[in-house]
């Protein structure tokens, strides 16, 4: 996409081109992908997880943990926020919390307030949305 370019200004057809489905209507048309199926549901490693799309950094492995719903689960992003941003969704008969990233837009999941005590929420994320960088 180029290092000099804002994510936000990449068309549909560019993020198709370097997308499989999967990727694309997750990420680009806020599908959702099956659960139990990611490929970070159960992963564990140290490190930090961010935007599959444009990098931005979201999640640290220290916020992660299972919480049995099929996707990955964190308690906390990055900075309070730092690349995310909150919008009401009210998609298939229900009122949620989607999460996007603040720099591309693509749609990361949503937020629950079922969360460990610590901050009370549930960041539920698409693996596919996610790049996970391993701590070196």
């Amino acid at each position: 996409m180029g290092k000099d370019r804002n994510p936000k200004d990449v068309k549909a057809e560019e993020w198709r081109s370097v997308m499989n489905d999967l990727e694309y209507n997750v990420t680009r048309q806020a599908d959702t992908e099956r659960p139990f199926t990611g490929k970070y549901d159960k992963l564990f490693d140290e490190g930090q997880y961010n935007c599959y799309c444009c990098g931005a950094k979201l999640f640290k492995s220290d916020a992660k943990y299972y919480s049995g719903c099929g996707w990955p689960a964190f308690s906390k992003s990055i900075d309070n926020d730092l690349n995310i941003i909150r919008k009401k969704d009210t998609s298939l008969g229900m009122e949620r919390i989607e999460v996007r990233c603040k720099q591309c837009n693509a749609h990361l999941g949503h937020v629950f307030d079922d969360g460990p005590k610590e901050t009370g929420e549930r960041y539920c994320i698409n693996s596919c949305s996610l790049n996970f960088v391993r701590k070196q």
